[in-house]
């Protein structure tokens, strides 16, 4: 199995840092998983000094099976949408994870008696949510096809026994925010869609896990983020425009207030 193409650095903070210090890989899972699994992400590191991560955090749920080598046995966990500001993960000595990315709004399905709003900001043993399973079988592997398999043979059982359409729905409209910067008002995603806010709220609530307005502002500091890595002179200005901010002082304060500093410092870091 090859790795996607690519890699999808969005929510990264620094992530050329990141990439100097551990060996990082994406597969797509089994096909039937595809409807609701974005991507299987693994991650290895050996480092002679403890390394911090740091992420502006998707509107997804996350599955990890992790082994710190140094520190005791594999185990799993189950992370929600991490609000507010950064998810951040130390990583110390030898370890690797095999991590599941559920599509924004699609985990649902593997938990339903729940709404997904009840795991945002937490991050629990996976078995308190999901079927126990071995960790080791998933993350001591040396083949990466081995785990990957591993995470398919686990998740395929779990398939609901058919779609549910408000899964599709919330899917969907988290892809429209994402893709879509025309789409920048709550009010204005509630009438295209022919739904009131209420109805809207609920339903991002219930399959989401965050409100629709914090996944617009979400995606929006993703974008800026990429523009301040891409290069050291960014018209803020203009950008702010393009991303449906009201002014660049609006772009600013909520960038600075989800990764710390300015835009523009953090393109200088960055640079």
């Amino acid at each position: 199995m090859e790795p996607e193409p690519g890699r999808d650095t969005h929510g990264i903070v620094d992530p050329a840092a990141l990439l100097t210090h551990v060996r990082f890989r994406r597969y797509p899972p089994a096909a039937p998983l595809r409807p609701y699994v974005e991507t299987y992400w693994l991650i290895d590191w050996d480092l002679p000094a403890p390394y911090a991560s740091h992420i502006v955090p998707h509107p997804a749920v996350n599955l990890t099976f992790q082994w710190d080598q140094d520190d005791g046995p594999p185990y799993g966990e189950l992370t929600g949408v991490s609000t507010p500001g950064l998810y951040t993960r130390k990583l110390t000595g030898r370890g690797q994870v095999c991590g599941v990315k559920f599509h924004p709004g699609a985990f649902r399905p593997f938990a339903p008696g729940v709404p997904v709003s009840h795991w945002t900001g937490r991050a629990l043993s996976y078995d308190a949510v999901l079927p126990a399973t071995d960790p080791a079988a998933v993350v001591t592997p040396a083949d990466d096809h081995d785990r990957t398999a591993a995470l398919d043979a686990y998740l395929l059982p779990l398939l609901p026994a058919a779609p549910d359409p408000h899964t599709e729905q919330a899917r969907r409209l988290v892809a429209r925010i994402r893709t879509e910067r025309t789409v920048r008002r709550v009010t204005d995603l509630a009438r295209d869609e022919a739904m009131s806010v209420r109805a809207l709220q609920r339903l991002f609530a219930g399959h989401v896990g965050v409100s629709p307005k914090w996944c617009i502002l979400r995606y929006r500091v993703h974008e800026a983020l990429e523009a301040a890595a891409g290069c050291t002179a960014v018209d803020w200005a203009g950008l702010a425009a393009d991303l449906g901010y009201a002014d660049q002082a609006h772009l600013v304060r909520d960038v600075t207030a989800t990764i710390g500093v300015s835009p523009a410092a953090y393109a200088g870091e960055s640079g």
